[in-house]
């Protein structure tokens, strides 16, 4: 296990590590002391150099696994302790440190962990000779804490990693059933074909051979006849194969949504027309969910489909509302595709953003 650096590292964990840096701002806690501490220089300047390991050890731990995370953590533990001496501020420092232990050990070593940790903020207290129990008592209710925050991540990743196994099985699993499907269609549609055509190829040669011309050409006839249906025939499944309707692909485009943390609702049945206008329908609604998780900060995504004789309606709307846009080649492929078949697209920002596309229901 890793700290937001797994080998399936998502859009999502790469986001996480990019921002690392924000959960140093707790940090500011560990300044407030050295805000009072006037003329003590060498105290205020030995506590901001140990903040340069302790950083080091920061984003070592956030990228380590489990099996080496004791040496970043030991970095940062040995910085909070050398640094009490000079400041009490350090109980940020410690809280870093219960963090860590708490995301990437188990619940009896975190909970051990935590006690060490209870028991060396006391043994320094006395040590440094701090007035009071105050840095003790203040530093492992802020440790525990935030040691359990760690924990609870640790919780939220593993929920997050057996959510994505079981996306990956299923996506395996319908690929195996995809691959099947296919190597049944090929045999079922060429294997009594091609075991014809070879039978009459070897016929037409025996004809041949005895100098039968004329029923040689018929069994020759006959064969090319077979090979161009078996063509017409494969022509059609590999057809059938590349047409991926909306009904097919709404579900996945619906999951990429929630994957990201998005609530979505879909209200009405999903159109049904020619494979033409569903194939492009299914295209401007991946358009314009890329659009949504590329450039959207919205909680919720509500979808509705609406088909009468005439036309098939699609809206797309977010709870957010949008300042302006500038049409980029998502909003300009979404038109493209809509005017295509001579439908109706517009958008509007506010109260929230929404899509509103209008199909001609062409039939079959």
């Amino acid at each position: 296990m890793s700290y937001f650096n797994n080998n399936s590292q998502t859009a999502e964990q790469s986001y996480e590590q990019k921002t690392a840096w924000v959960y140093l701002l707790n940090l500011g806690f560990y300044f407030i002391p050295l805000f009072f501490m006037q003329g003590q220089w060498l105290n205020i300047i030995v506590a901001l150099l140990i903040l340069v390991p302790f950083i080091f050890g920061y984003y070592w731990a956030y990228n380590s696994s489990t099996q080496k995370a004791h040496y970043p953590i030991a970095v940062m533990l040995t910085c909070a302790i050398v640094a009490t001496p000079f400041t009490s501020g350090t109980i940020s420092l410690f809280s870093f440190v219960c963090f860590f232990i708490g995301f990437f050990y188990t619940l009896p070593t975190a909970l051990f962990g935590f006690s060490a940790i209870f028991l060396l903020l006391f043994a320094l207290n006395q040590v440094v000779n701090i007035e009071g129990y105050y840095f003790a008592f203040y530093g492992m209710g802020i440790s525990l804490g935030v040691g359990i925050f760690g924990i609870i991540e640790q919780n939220r990743q593993r929920i997050k990693r057996q959510h994505q196994r079981s996306q990956d099985e299923i996506t395996q699993l319908a690929t195996a059933l995809e691959r099947e499907r296919i190597a049944r269609d090929l045999h079922d549609i060429m294997g009594h074909n091609l075991s014809s055509i070879a039978l009459k190829a070897e016929l037409a040669t025996k004809l041949l051979q005895a100098n039968q011309a004329e029923q040689a050409q018929i069994q020759l006839t006959q064969l090319a006849d077979i090979a161009r249906d078996s063509l017409s025939q494969i022509r059609q499944t590999v057809s059938n194969y590349k047409h991926k309707g909306l009904q097919a692909c709404l579900p996945t485009l619906i999951q990429s949504l929630r994957d990201q943390g998005m609530e979505v609702h879909v209200e009405g049945d999903t159109p049904s027309s020619t494979e033409l206008v569903e194939s492009q329908l299914a295209l401007i609604l991946t358009e314009a969910v890329n659009n949504c998780l590329k450039h959207s900060h919205a909680e919720k995504v509500s979808l509705v489909f609406a088909q009468d004789e005439h036309n098939i309606h699609l809206s797309l709307s977010q709870n957010t509302a949008t300042k302006e846009i500038n049409e980029g080649n998502g909003l300009k492929g979404i038109r493209e595709r809509v005017d295509l078949l001579n439908g109706t697209f517009s958008y509007q920002i506010t109260p929230v953003f929404t899509l509103n596309i209008t199909l001609p229901n062409t039939t079959q």
